[in-house]
């Protein structure tokens, strides 16, 4: 591979074109390729490039790190792009030392700690820094590297190591008692609207005003999605559009019922009318591109995924999903030209 792009470039390929996936820099370092990544950075391949969705090579080949790639790979690549200038405190989509340590890649912290990063700059998503994330998390390791780097925060009391996982623990329990106490409150209002519903279609005399009914119904759709009852949480979700055609939300999660239901084309149109309504709204896209990749209509699911990236960087589930439909692409193109081959 290293020599047909030592080849490419000789020919007069351009080292920084463009492509769904990033420049070339970008792909090599998502797949970990150090030595493909070294030939590009001696032909000026560019290391500060921003690629919507991805952002730069550096945050590319640390997104993928833990999963295809090995963080030693990972490491190669990193130490090529400091070598090559690139910034290591850029922040889209985040900056690299709160995505490494966000991937738990102790590693990979250290050396960007070393070469110079900021372990003061908060994620974009979030808000937190580095060591606020790893204490989250319950990585004490990590907490232990960042720790010499980061300025004291004011609402963590005792600024030690025991401290700042103490102070992490107390607030992660708040969030779970509070998240706690909204479910129990969610479902006994879903069980009150079906009370509510039920003694209405026996009172022809109880009328509701438009918005509560709408709720109701939502919260019934979203009941029948947890135990994973897509048919009646399409119902319900299709009698709140009829009382508000013109929610997003409801097209977009009975989009997702119709998907979990083998109806691809009916999950297609919803996502369709969501980016209608609310065409700033990424999840709308996502919709589109999880349809489009269940009717194997791979580029287009890319152009979906890739639209929503745009809307929201800090998407792991959008980028993720874009990735996916890269793959899909490149196999379905493979298999293609094996079948010209062999006729």
């Amino acid at each position: 591979m290293d020599r047909l792009v030592r080849l490419l470039l000789s020919k007069g390929a351009s080292v920084n074109v463009l492509s769904c996936e990033g420049m070339p820099l970008h792909v090599a370092a998502s797949y970990g390729k150090s030595g493909i990544m070294q030939i590009l950075l001696q032909h000026n391949a560019d290391p500060h490039k921003v690629v919507a969705d991805l952002g730069t090579p550096m945050a590319a080949v640390l997104s993928v790190a833990s999963g295809r790639v090995s963080e030693s790979a990972v490491l190669k690549c990193m130490k090529l792009l400091v070598k090559a200038g690139t910034n290591l405190n850029f922040t889209n989509p985040d900056p690299p030392l709160v995505i490494a340590t966000s991937k738990d890649l102790s590693g990979c912290v250290e050396y960007l700690l070393e070469a110079g990063a900021n372990a003061n700059i908060p994620s974009n998503h979030g808000c937190m820094t580095p060591i606020e994330i790893a204490a989250n998390s319950g990585r004490r390791k990590l907490v232990e590297i960042l720790f010499p780097f980061t300025s004291p925060i004011q609402t963590v009391s005792n600024w030690t190591v025991e401290g700042i996982i103490a102070h992490a623990k107390l607030r992660k329990n708040k969030s779970e008692l509070s998240d706690k106490d909204s479910n129990v409150q969610l479902k006994l209002n879903a069980e009150k609207a079906t009370k509510k519903q039920d003694s209405s279609a026996t009172n022809p005399c109880s009328k509701r005003g438009d918005k509560d009914k709408k709720a109701e119904l939502k919260l019934l759709g979203a009941k029948a999605v947890e135990q994973k009852d897509y048919a009646s949480a399409s119902k319900f979700y299709s009698e709140a559009i009829e009382v508000d055609p013109d929610d997003a939300t409801l097209y977009s999660n009975r989009s997702l019922c119709h998907l979990r239901r083998g109806e691809t084309d009916d999950a297609l149109l919803d996502a369709n009318a969501c980016i209608r309504l609310q065409p700033d709204w990424p999840k709308g896209y996502y919709r589109k591109g999880a349809a489009l990749m269940s009717l194997k209509e791979y580029k287009e699911a890319c152009d979906a995924f890739l639209a929503g990236g745009k809307l929201d960087p800090a998407s792991a589930e959008i980028h993720d999903a874009f990735w996916e439909a890269v793959e899909a692409m490149k196999k379905e193109y493979s298999a293609r030209q094996n079948s010209k081959s062999s006729d």
